[in-house]
């Protein structure tokens, strides 16, 4: 892909510039994982089908609303667990083992940061890869659990459906009336993957650690977020607030861009791979 003039020109250079001789932490968001064909909640092909995403309070309280959601993520979960770190997630592995990036905090529950090489990451919302017992905390694999589906429902794989953020799945409510979600191993009770549903807080060590992180950087990169939830954005008001640098690499508008010194308006695949370069100083070969 031919970079567009502005990103290969001043925009490029001003990330460069504010980036190079920094400690510099970075803050990531689906528009990190979109090129590996995860989607999005509030991209171009997600607003065109409007959906809305589970709330974490109706989970919990509702059996038909946990019935429907992993009906959904049976399919979802197939082509969501195949996805691979693209240019973007390699580039940020290679800045950290470069002793270039000091860590990343991610609102993605993908797992693709630590596929692709990154250690020291903060997974704000968890992680799709396990799910938890919301009666006694036990945790299960999610590729596990995904067996167990499979045994109680056989032939599921089968139905169409579209692929949605977070390994969901579009799929029609009369196909969902029929199935059976397996309950947790150890007590009989019903499973939440262990991820933060919209509606619920993140929990507060967490934030803490985030915070931290962001304190310690001489500089914040945000990457592929709209910043749209709370969550997220509040890292950049803490570096806007202690005075320390913020840029932004995203496709699109971004709440409180302008708070950042630069912003390039650009996909992550395309940019981080070339800030990387520059900034350690041999081609990128991702």
């Amino acid at each position: 892909m031919q970079l567009s003039e502005t990103l290969a020109g001043a925009s490029l250079d001003d990330l460069i510039a504010l980036l190079r001789g920094k400690r510099f932490v970075a803050l990531t968001g689906a528009g990190c994982s979109t090129e590996s064909g995860i989607p999005d909640y509030r991209g171009p092909e997600t607003r065109r089908r409007a959906r809305n995403p589970i709330q974490g309070r109706e989970f919990s309280r509702s059996a038909e609303i946990r019935q429907r959601y992993w009906a959904r993520a049976v399919i979802g979960w197939e082509r969501f667990s195949r996805a691979q770190p693209n240019a973007a997630h390699r580039a940020l592995a290679r800045l950290e083992q470069g002793g270039l990036l000091e860590g990343l905090i991610t609102q993605n529950v993908d797992g693709l940061h630590q596929a692709a090489g990154s250690r020291r990451v903060i997974e704000l919302h968890g992680t799709l890869a396990e799910v938890a017992c919301l009666a006694c905390g036990a945790l299960e694999a999610r590729a596990a659990l995904q067996e167990r589906l499979l045994a109680q429902n056989p032939g599921w794989l089968r139905l169409a459906a579209d692929i949605a953020p977070d390994g969901d799945a579009d799929l029609p409510a009369e196909h969902v009336a029929g199935f059976r979600a397996p309950p947790c191993q150890r007590c009989d009770g019903p499973l939440k993957p262990r991820v933060v549903f919209f509606g619920e807080n993140v929990a507060r060590p967490i934030v803490d650690a985030a915070f931290a992180m962001v304190d310690a950087a001489e500089a914040l990169l945000v990457v592929g977020s709209s910043l749209a939830v709370f969550s997220g954005y509040r890292f950049v008001l803490r570096a806007a607030q202690r005075g320390i640098p913020i840029a932004m690499v995203n496709l699109g508008a971004a709440r409180g861009e302008e708070l950042g010194a630069v912003k390039v308006d650009a996909r992550a695949g395309d940019v981080l791979p070339r800030l990387a370069d520059a900034l350690a100083g041999a081609p990128w070969r991702g």
